[in-house]
């Protein structure tokens, strides 16, 4: 078949040759094919795309919260438990008027355990989020003993007392201790009363 004895007069395509039909149908097929893909099957593969991945976030949504679900019962317990804790933390502090017999307990306490105190100091307080802080700078003069029964008595006084910024150097020639340490003691503030189930400003104290 020689293509230059074709006509290619648009208007003669039905004298034209099986072949050549065959081919032009064919390469139309493509163009149309591939234009239909470029213009509308892309963008619909891109929002299939899409989609998945969508599907995938609220699959992951969905377990963590599906664990959640099946859990909440044990953080609703954990939750009371912590509440109960932070209330009868919280009645473990001392009121304003009980801070004054603390401190005398605090002092007693290092004496009765054969302490002698170089310094006792009172700083002013530090309001935290519901409570303030109240330290005292102390430095006390003493056996290895003595001072283990002091940090042992602080321990279990009835109200909360913490011992920060501990230092131990030798003082003297007889095997005595220095310790410079901060007690802290820790009063509740009225803002407390919506913390907690049982939390009040006022609380009955044991």
């Amino acid at each position: 078949m020689n293509l230059s004895e074709i006509n290619w007069d648009i208007h003669a395509t039905g004298n034209w040759p099986e072949p050549v039909k065959i081919a032009i149908i064919l390469v139309t097929c493509v163009a149309v094919v591939s234009a239909g893909v470029y213009f509308d099957t892309l963008d619909q593969l891109k929002t299939l795309d899409t989609a998945k991945q969508k599907e995938l976030t609220l699959k992951a949504d969905f377990e963590v919260k599906q664990k959640k679900a099946v859990n909440l019962q044990d953080y609703q317990d954990q939750l009371k438990q912590i509440e109960t804790l932070l209330d009868e933390m919280i009645r473990q502090m001392p009121t304003e008027e009980e801070v004054a017999s603390l401190l005398v307990d605090i002092s007693q306490t290092g004496l009765a355990s054969g302490l002698q105190f170089k310094l006792f100091k009172p700083e002013a307080s530090i309001i935290k989020d519901f409570y303030s802080e109240l330290p005292i700078n102390i430095q006390v003069v003493g056996k290895y003993e003595e001072l283990g029964l002091f940090v042992s008595g602080l321990a279990s006084l009835p109200r909360i007392v913490t011992l920060h910024d501990v230092k131990i150097t030798p003082e003297g020639k007889l095997g005595e201790l220095l310790m410079s340490a901060v007690v802290k003691t820790y009063n509740e503030e009225d803002k407390t009363a919506s913390v907690g189930t049982g939390a009040k400003k006022k609380r009955d104290r044991k």
